[in-house]
């Protein structure tokens, strides 16, 4: 595949890697790429802009202004002309810079305006690459969407070996084809996910709740979408910085307005997905008035709410796939799997609250993921986004799948 017609900023920060860029250009503009690279001021150290600039046949970007006259380069309009921002190689405080929003630069503040997908291939010595303040500033910025060129092993200009080394341009390239021929293997399919917590009010100011945050639900909502399917949400309360529109959107608290809601599309549904944190008890009763501290004690009657993912289940079609998810703390696979069965689910995911790292409000995962088949898979700790990609394959991997 080429990359004809593809507009691409290619980022070069202080590495002695730079010089890989030279290569990297050439195979891009070769490929049929329109290449316009933006330079940090470390990197004059490593490569020359003329070197670039003769490679990409566009003259190389460094500095906000442009020339003498008071003309600027324009960092809003350059995130908007890419298709792609790839930034080869990113240096340990260029990554530092793009996790914590420091905006000292050309490149930086074209980093914060694009719109366009970013990739971020890191190079730096071994010990440097597994420092945790470093490995947490991929992490983060793999958590805003970002894809991390994971960085390969080999001779290091220290004299060390090991990973810290620029993928090789070759790679690169072929990660760009990859990610240009976009999957659309959910295309035509209807997909609802209920995501977030649900609040079951005590009195018109308290409500009785978790900790979910729905980080776990939009991931895999952002993902059908981009792998082609139509996305109906039912979301509790979350906070999360989302653009509706993208979705058939519908906002609920309570356990029984997300049944409502879920039910009255599910029957038109190819997947659902149960991804929201249901509260399994509500108040029996709801004060009208905000309830006085006058006992040192107080009672509250509670029952059980309507089981959304088990009632579904019950009204499942031969052609419906049914994801749903477990948070266990105990006996955590035998539990997991006996809500398979239970609620009629082709697949359940597997959360533990034990794992470092994974769990409500974070924004990596670590998962283990059953079938109905008794086949399973389980993930490394990762983005939330890379653990929805994950789902998804397994959901394709479904005998049921038509």
């Amino acid at each position: 595949m080429s990359l004809k017609g593809k507009k691409i900023i290619l980022g070069v920060t202080g590495s002695i890697a730079a010089y890989k860029s030279a290569f990297l250009t050439r195979l891009l503009v070769k490929s049929g790429a329109e290449v316009q690279i933006i330079m940090s001021a470390s990197a004059f150290d490593f490569i020359t802009p003329l070197t670039l600039a003769t490679l990409s046949k566009r003259p190389v970007l460094s500095q906000f202004q442009k020339d003498e006259t008071g003309a600027w380069n324009n960092h809003v309009e350059l995130g908007l002309w890419a298709d792609l921002l790839l930034i080869a190689p990113i240096s340990a405080n260029s990554l530092a810079k793009f996790a914590n929003g420091i905006c000292d630069n050309l490149l930086s503040a074209v980093y914060l305006s694009a719109r366009c997908p970013v990739m971020l291939a890191p190079a730096m010595d071994l010990d440097m690459y597994k420092h945790p303040s470093v490995v947490s500033n991929i992490q983060k910025l793999a958590s805003f969407g970002n894809v991390i060129l994971d960085a390969e092993s080999g001779e290091l200009a220290s004299g060390l070996s090991g990973q810290g080394r620029m993928m090789e341009p070759e790679h690169i390239l072929s990660k760009l084809e990859e990610f240009f021929t976009a999957k659309t293997d959910f295309s035509g399919k209807k997909v609802l996910i209920t995501m977030g917590p649900t609040q079951e009010a005590l009195d018109p100011v308290r409500y009785i709740s978790n900790h979910s945050s729905g980080k776990m639900g939009l991931a895999l909502a952002n993902t059908f979408l981009s792998r082609g399917a139509e996305v109906y949400i039912v979301a509790g309360p979350i906070s999360l910085k989302v653009n509706k529109d993208d979705f058939h959107w519908v906002d609920v608290k309570s356990a029984k307005e997300m049944y409502e809601a879920a039910s009255r599309i599910h029957a038109q549904m190819d997947i659902c997905v149960f991804a929201a944190a249901v509260s399994d008890y509500a108040p029996a009763d709801v004060s009208p008035e905000k309830i006085k501290k006058s006992d040192a004690t107080l009672s509250l009657s509670l029952v059980k709410n309507v089981d959304i993912a088990a009632s579904l289940g019950a009204k499942k079609k031969p052609n419906q796939v049914h994801v749903g998810f477990a948070l266990e703390t105990e006996n955590e696979a035998e539990n997991a799997q006996k809500k398979l069965s239970k609620k009629n689910f082709d697949i359940i995911v597997l959360n533990s609250m034990k794992e470092s790292g994974a769990g409500f409000q974070l924004d990596t995962n670590k998962v283990h993921i059953f079938d109905a088949a008794g086949l399973s898979v389980q993930s490394e700790l990762a983005p939330k986004n890379q653990i929805a990609e994950l789902i998804l394959d397994q959901i394709k991997n479904l005998p049921v799948w038509v």
